[in-house]
């Protein structure tokens, strides 16, 4: 029992070292695509690209469900991005709180008759389609019966009219020049770019006006500290750098943009995985790779420029359903496309990335909460020293800190979004209070959601109080819709 303990231990502080040394590998990746592309910054070229007719035209589609509050703001925001060709395509996904009306009345919509297309499968009948009634103001609203958010995607891909796809939520804020940035690189390279996706930046304590995040700060409550500190590391960072290695499984479904002929080729999203968002990415990978030589030189970029911004969980019960989500919706996926795993067929996707994820993003809240049990047990029944629980503690932890001050001094360095040493010392806050106390807390959600996609669960998505962008608190609705 005492040899069994010792060597289960031991296996958990190789891990975390093994996991540790891994992101921080991804962010030394992500640190020289960023030098990079800061040297390339003063060529970008925004204002060329917004004023060519060969900038290619984009379809953004923003799915609604119970948005009344904020949905004709988010819209008129939308509207006055700075892009050449573009549309806004809504598709309320039959919301009960009057989301369309406030649309009608703010907008000027009449009622058209309609012919949905069926280039993907849709599940929900759509029931009404909706145009300005003057002027040339580029919107289409759909009113569809419920059926889910990757249902309301689907049909907003139908009614498409554009070969790019932008996929927004309605709760998000755009900077102006959004659709410039994430579409750089289909102008830049476009016989192999599929999909880009933007960086997801946390609007909570930042000064918004006009639809616009005007001057970003820290959060001044812990879980939003601890949650932007996580953003850095794991979302923006992690993902630079997988996209620097070819190796990009996830774009966020709060801002992507895609090829419109890749997306429909695939089937559009899966409305049965609730991570349709890196759904849809891992199938791009799985049938770019299938489909033959000739279409395997193919890029999915990610945009490090900070480009959109959403309101993270201010409240422990809703990060709870959050984390549990997105840990299913992982789970869900590589259930689905286990046959990629340790594939060579597929290359770095099948033999580094999906591994990486098993190991290290589905696995990782097991070994947590076994590591947690077995390393303290250890030490009392004797099968380890002290010496060993300090070991213990400064590659799970310590290291992590490490790897999460370095991520906040990368971010820093190539943008200085943070202009107060208060935002920094609140970062650095963030950063202790991540692995004493949430990181515990988000492997056992993250932990439920392993069970609840093995055992097949209802999907829900609860609701989530907003305190909104200057505007009053709201409770956002949700169920088995969103």
């Amino acid at each position: 029992m005492h040899g069994l303990v010792a060597l289960c231990d031991t296996a958990v502080i190789i891990y975390f070292l093994a996991i540790n040394s891994g992101y921080l590998v991804l962010i030394l990746f992500a640190l020289a695509e960023l030098v990079r592309r800061l040297r390339r910054a003063p060529f970008a070229g925004y204002e060329d690209a917004a004023g060519s007719p060969f900038t290619p035209p984009i379809s953004v589609i923003m799915p609604a469900y119970n948005e009344a509050a904020g949905i004709t703001e988010a819209v008129r925001a939308m509207l006055l991005l700075h892009y050449p060709v573009f549309e806004v395509v809504v598709v309320d996904d039959g919301s009960t709180d009057g989301s369309l009306e406030a649309l009608a009345d703010a907008f000027d919509l009449a009622e058209v008759d309609h012919v949905v297309p069926e280039d993907v499968p849709m599940r929900g009948r759509v029931t009404s389609l909706h145009l300005p009634r003057g002027g040339p103001v580029p919107l289409v609203v759909a009113r569809k019966d419920n059926g889910g958010k990757a249902d309301a995607l689907n049909v907003g891909i139908n009614l498409a009219r554009y070969p790019l796809l932008c996929m927004v939520d309605a709760d998000c804020i755009l900077d102006s020049q959004a659709l410039l940035a994430v579409a750089k690189p289909f102008s830049d390279d476009p016989l192999r770019v599929v999909a880009t996706g933007g960086v997801v930046g946390i609007a909570n304590g930042c000064t918004v006006e006009a639809g616009r995040v005007v001057e970003a700060h820290i959060p001044g409550d812990l879980l939003g500290r601890t949650q932007v500190v996580e953003y850095l590391r794991a979302f923006f960072l992690g993902r630079t750098g997988w996209s620097k290695v070819g190796g990009l499984l996830i774009i966020a479904g709060a801002f992507g943009l895609f090829r419109r002929d890749a997306v429909v080729a695939v089937g559009g999203m899966d409305p049965d995985c609730i991570g349709e968002d890196a759904e849809l990415v891992v199938h791009l990978h799985r049938q770019l790779r299938e489909r033959g030589r000739r279409h395997r030189d193919y890029r999915i970029v990610f945009v490090t420029e900070p480009i959109s911004w959403s309101e993270a969980p201010a409240r422990l019960r809703v990060l709870g359903r959050q984390r549990r989500r997105w840990q299913r919706g992982l789970t869900e996926i590589l259930l689905k496309h286990r046959r990629m795993i340790g594939n060579p067929r597929y290359r770095r996707i099948g033999l580094v990335a999906l591994p990486f994820y098993v190991l290290f993003e589905l696995l990782a809240p097991v070994v947590e909460l076994a590591g947690l049990v077995l390393v303290p047990l250890g030490v009392l029944i004797g099968a380890v020293d002290a010496d060993f629980l300090w070991r213990f503690l400064l590659a799970a932890y310590a290291y992590a800190m490490v790897v999460s001050l370095v991520s906040v001094a990368v971010e820093e360095y190539a943008y200085h979004r943070f202009s107060r040493w208060r935002d920094l010392w609140g970062a650095v806050v963030g950063v202790v209070v991540e692995n004493i106390g949430y990181r515990q807390f988000t492997a056992w959600w993250r932990l439920r959601g392993i069970w609840d996609a093995l055992h097949r669960s209802p999907q829900e998505w609860g609701s989530m109080k907003r305190s909104g962008f200057g505007a009053p608190e709201q409770v956002r609705e949700g169920g088995e819709r969103h």
